[in-house]
């Protein structure tokens, strides 16, 4: 890791060093976001689902500041910087049933997502600062939630 990694705006954008990872750090920072979904105490309730969702909603705000001060030292967008990635994922998997294939399935469809950005997914990327870098995120978020809504609905 590099030295920049010591300033607390890098670390926590890059998800405590995880966007170093040498191939896919976005793929790495969702992967790490799976995992971390996967052991939280998530309640199937909607109390317990809107603490997460509060939960998400104040990490992205926050998010953005320490993304907008991590960008001055490793530029625009910086591939490194992953913490969109893991809350876009959360994203992905809100109010719906905790299991193994929604995990995989909001994994790959993020992804997806991400990596493709359809609009308006790519027209939020292009909003200024760390905006661009959270807002096109969790929009893929939503498209894969969006998409995995439908099929529990048709499946269960």
């Amino acid at each position: 890791m590099k030295k920049e990694i010591k300033n607390i705006n890098v670390l926590i954008s890059t998800l405590f060093g995880v966007g170093y990872f040498p191939k896919a750090p976005g793929t790495a920072g969702t992967a790490v976001a799976a995992i971390v979904y996967y052991f939280l105490p998530i309640a199937d309730n909607m109390l317990s689902w809107l603490l997460f969702l509060s939960y998400i909603l104040i990490m992205s705000l926050l998010s953005v500041f320490f993304i907008t001060k991590a960008e001055n030292i490793l530029g625009h967008d910086n591939g490194k910087i992953v913490i969109d990635e893991f809350l876009g994922y959360m994203i992905a998997v809100l109010f719906l049933p905790k299991t193994i294939w929604i995990i995989i399935g909001a994994f790959i469809l993020f992804r997806f997502f991400d990596i493709i950005k359809p609009e308006p997914v790519n027209m939020l990327q292009k909003l200024p600062k760390g905006w661009g870098v959270m807002v096109d995120d969790l929009m893929a978020g939503v498209y894969a939630n969006l998409v995995l809504q439908i099929i529990v609905r048709l499946i269960l």
